[in-house]
C-alpha cells in the first residue's frame, strides 16, 4: 500500500462560490416558476410547461448543490485526511487548506475513537488506550488523520530484569504517522497497535539488563561481560527500546521519534531488601574509604616524625601508636582523649 498524495483539489472555495449562486439561482426559479403557475390543477396555455420545466430546473439544481456539499473538506495544520470511493482508496489529503473532492468520497480512520493515555501519573493509568466520553460524538464523526508528534505515555509493568529481580517501569514515546495509508489500511487500529509493539519491545529490552551493575552480565550481546544496567544505562536502554519499537511499526507507516524511561523502580515485594542491599554497599564503600585514608594519615604523621626528629619511637611504640591512631579515626564515635599525668614509661 503506497500513500497517494492529491495535491490538485485545494478549490472549495471556487467550488462553495459557484454551489451559493447555484442555490440562490435554483430558489430564484422556484420562485419564479411558482408566482407564473396558474391556480388551477391542470394546464391551460402551452407557456405554463415552460414554468413547470423551471420549477423542476430550480429543484434539480438545488438538489444538485445540496450533494455536493459533503465534498467539501478543510483541513488544519498537521491534519491528513484518508479517502475511498466506494472502497477503493483514492488518496490522502495533506496540508492546510479548503478542499474539494468527490461528495461520494468517504474518509476513512479506524483509530478515530481511540485515545491514548497522554498525561497524568502513570501509576494511575488503569487502561493504556482510554475512551473519550466527551468528545465521543465528535470523534465519530471526525475521520482527519493527526501528523503532530504525539506521546504514548505507558503505564507501569512489573517485568523480570536478567537476574530475575522483578521491577516496575514505564516508559513514555514520542511518535508520529509518516505514511497515513499503511496507518490505516495495513493494520486495524495503529493507535492499539502501537500500544501493544511498545509494551512487547518494554519487555524484551529489560529482560536483557540487570537493575543494577551486575558481574559476568553480558547487554550488548559480544560475549563479554559489561557494565550495563537499567539504572546507569537509561539512555541506552531508551535508545534500544526506540529502535526495536521503530522496527515493528514500520510497516504501520508510524515513527518512533523518541522513547524515554518515566519510572523505574523494583517492585514492593523486594524493594525494602534491596534497599537493605544498597545500605550494605554503600556502608562497605564508606569504610573502604575511611580506611585508606587513616592508612595514609597514619603513614604521613610517622614520616613526619622520623623526618624531624621530633620524637624517636621503637617499633613496639610505633604500632601502639599506629594502633590508637587507627582506633580514633576508624571509630564511629569521638575520641575521649586519655591525659597521661605520669611517666609515658
Amino acid at each position: 500500500m503506497q500513500e497517494k498524495i492529491l495535491t490538485n483539489k485545494k478549490n472549495g472555495g471556487l467550488v462553495l462560490i459557484l454551489m451559493i449562486l447555484g442555490m440562490i439561482g435554483a430558489i430564484a426559479l422556484c420562485i419564479f416558476a411558482a408566482t407564473n403557475l396558474p391556480e388551477e390543477a391542470f394546464i391551460e396555455k402551452p407557456e405554463d410547461i415552460l414554468y413547470v420545466v423551471l420549477m423542476f430546473a430550480g429543484i434539480i439544481l438545488m438538489t444538485f448543490c445540496c450533494v455536493l456539499i459533503p465534498g467539501l473538506k478543510v483541513l488544519k495544520p498537521q491534519e491528513a485526511l484518508v479517502l475511498t470511493l466506494f472502497g477503493k482508496y483514492v488518496g490522502t489529503l495533506k496540508g492546510e487548506g479548503f478542499y474539494f473532492v468527490n461528495p461520494f468520497a468517504v474518509a476513512v480512520n479506524p483509530a478515530a475513537k481511540t485515545k491514548l493515555a497522554q498525561s497524568g501519573d502513570v501509576a494511575a493509568q488503569q487502561h493504556v488506550i482510554l475512551p473519550n466520553p466527551e468528545n465521543a460524538q465528535f470523534d465519530a464523526s471526525n475521520k482527519k488523520v493527526s501528523l503532530k508528534i504525539m506521546t504514548l505515555n505507558n503505564y507501569r509493568q512489573k517485568i523480570n530484569d536478567c537476574l530475575g529481580n522483578p521491577v516496575e517501569i514505564g516508559i513514555a514515546v514520542m511518535w508520529r504517522v509518516v505514511d497515513t495509508a499503511k496507518a490505516v489500511f495495513v493494520v486495524d487500529n495503529y493507535k492499539e497497535y502501537l500500544s501493544l509493539q511498545c509494551d512487547t519491545a518494554l519487555r524484551n529490552i529489560v529482560r536483557i539488563y540487570p537493575y543494577d551493575v551486575a558481574p559476568n552480565v553480558d547487554t550488548t550481546g559480544d560475549g563479554f561481560a559489561d557494565e550495563g544496567s537499567l539504572r546507569g544505562s537509561s539512555e541506552v536502554v531508551a535508545e534500544r527500546i526506540r529502535k526495536e519499537i521503530q522496527e515493528k511499526v514500520e510497516l504501520a507507516g508510524l515513527e518512533i521519534i523518541e522513547a524515554r524511561i518515566t519510572y523505574l523502580a523494583y517492585a514492593p515485594e523486594i524493594a525494602a531488601v534491596m534497599l537493605q542491599r544498597q545500605q550494605a554497599s554503600a556502608i562497605i564503600d564508606a569504610r573502604k574509604m575511611i580506611v585508606d585514608g587513616a592508612v595514609g594519615m597514619v603513614e604521613m604523621a610517622l614520616e613526619r616524625l622520623s623526618q624531624n626528629q621530633t620524637v624517636v619511637l621503637d617499633d613496639e611504640k610505633k604500632a601502639t601508636m599506629v594502633s590508637n591512631l587507627l582506633v580514633v579515626l576508624c571509630g564511629n564515635h569521638d575520641a575521649q582523649p586519655v591525659v597521661n599525668t605520669g611517666s609515658v614509661y
